[in-house]
């Protein structure tokens, strides 16, 4: 029988993939699902910004009233936590940890749409071969390579420009395989 492949764009893989690396490291589900959409955030931003789409954020503080300046000081600083090799902000809120974009906490039921949109039908059996590549790993070690195995499952797509926001072929089949045969 021959295995699967999901054509799919790169950023709902790496959603899951670091969804399921969270769960294996030992957060919630929900809490799971908010650091996986940073991560893949902050990838993209990162490579956008790396490709000349998007244009680089300013260093420097903005001008602004003093009451604006006490404001960001009293803010609460977000804790960083590390997942697929990137510091992800987070912030503690009411309902558990979430990651946090520009203070904004990442809320999970969106991000559940999200992954349920993009995989379709496919999601279940996606995330399930994604939970026994991460099983297949003491979650120390996860955390070390985790990114390194998505780079050997993620969907191929054209290199620079022409690949952003391409969608290519994710092999199921692959990710059992690096499953059964961990490095």
């Amino acid at each position: 029988m021959a295995e699967r492949k999901i054509t799919i764009n790169r950023a709902p893989v790496m959603t899951l993939w670091a969804t399921v690396v969270a769960e294996r490291l030992g957060y919630d589900e929900e809490a799971a699902l908010s650091l996986g959409k940073a991560v893949a955030g902050l990838n993209a931003q990162s490579k956008g910004r790396r490709l000349g789409i998007f244009g680089a954020t300013a260093g420097s503080a903005k001008e602004g009233s003093a009451k604006e300046a006490r404001k960001k000081r009293t803010k609460a600083e977000p804790e960083f936590i590390m997942l697929l090799g990137r510091p992800v902000p987070t912030l503690e809120t009411r309902r558990g940890l979430r990651a946090a974009i520009e203070g904004k906490a990442i809320e999970p039921a969106p991000v559940r749409k999200y992954l349920e949109g993009k995989f379709g039908e496919h999601l279940d059996e996606v995330r399930a071969a994604m939970q026994a590549l991460a099983r297949a790993y003491e979650p120390q070690a996860l955390q070390a390579r985790a990114f390194a195995l998505y780079e050997q499952f993620r969907p191929a797509v054209a290199p620079g420009k022409q690949g952003w926001g391409a969608a290519g072929e994710l092999d199921l089949g692959l990710l059992r395989q690096l499953a059964k045969h961990p490095a």
